[in-house]
């Protein structure tokens, strides 16, 4: 069936979408289920920043109709299709999955970051904004996403140090893993996300935790900077 990777992303995107109602409410990992109980991580966003997984499920959702519909055997869309489902799928089972095991969902979130930015490098620029955009926003939350539960979860065992080491750590490996994908391709959607979560940190910590505050307001400058260059480049080579 030529339109087989279309009707997957539908329905892993639908499956996705769904979970979060029959699911139990994640708000971070509980006093529980770490040794060391991580309340309110210095590497964690202020709440409000989790509202853009509203904003990712509608794009999500209205992109895959989209692609269901027109562009079912577009061998460009397929390409970024196939890492794209597997995050979905993996994506489906994650809100359960947290509510159990801080450290399966950690490994299971950095496999989904790693499908969605492979899905973002392959799509394509035409579609741009029904395919490339919801697609970088997605993967930009989960590049963010996938190093807070990486800290919360390595400071929670006590591994080499404690949650401030985690929030230095965290943001650099953000940083680093935003940076390559910028440098590989003009995803200014992407570097926007990244730059939410960011944002987050430093409301969530202020001048209480000035210096994680300090090292994400740098990961921000250096973002934009990477961000103007890109779309530079990008003009300024000839079609």
């Amino acid at each position: 069936m030529k339109q087989i990777y279309a009707i997957l992303t539908l329905i892993f995107t639908a499956t996705f979408a769904i979970a979060p109602f029959l699911t139990a409410p994640f708000s971070g990992f509980r006093a529980d289920q770490l040794p060391i109980p991580q309340i309110d991580p210095p590497i964690q966003p202020e709440g409000y920043a989790f509202a853009i997984w509203g904003l990712i499920y509608g794009w999500l959702v209205v992109s895959a109709l989209y692609g269901s519909v027109k562009r079912a055997e577009n061998a460009m869309w397929d390409a970024a299709r196939k890492p794209l489902i597997i995050s979905l799928a993996i994506g489906t089972t994650w809100l359960s999955v947290a509510n159990v095991s801080a450290v399966w969902a950690t490994i299971l979130i950095f496999l989904m970051a790693i499908t969605a930015i492979a899905a973002l490098l392959r799509a394509s620029a035409n579609d741009y904004w029904m395919f490339k955009a919801p697609v970088g926003i997605y993967a930009g939350w989960l590049t963010a996403a996938s190093f807070v539960s990486l800290g919360s979860t390595a400071a929670g065992y006590g591994v080499l140090t404690g949650a401030m080491g985690w929030a230095y750590i965290g943001i650099s490996g953000a940083l680093i893993v935003a940076a390559g994908v910028l440098m590989r391709c003009n995803a200014v959607p992407y570097g926007l996300t990244v730059i939410w979560a960011l944002v987050g940190i430093i409301v969530a910590n202020g001048l209480t935790l000035w210096t994680v505050s300090a090292l994400a307001g740098i990961g921000i400058l250096i973002l934009l900077s990477l961000m103007v260059a890109t779309r530079a480049n990008a003009r300024s080579i000839p079609s």
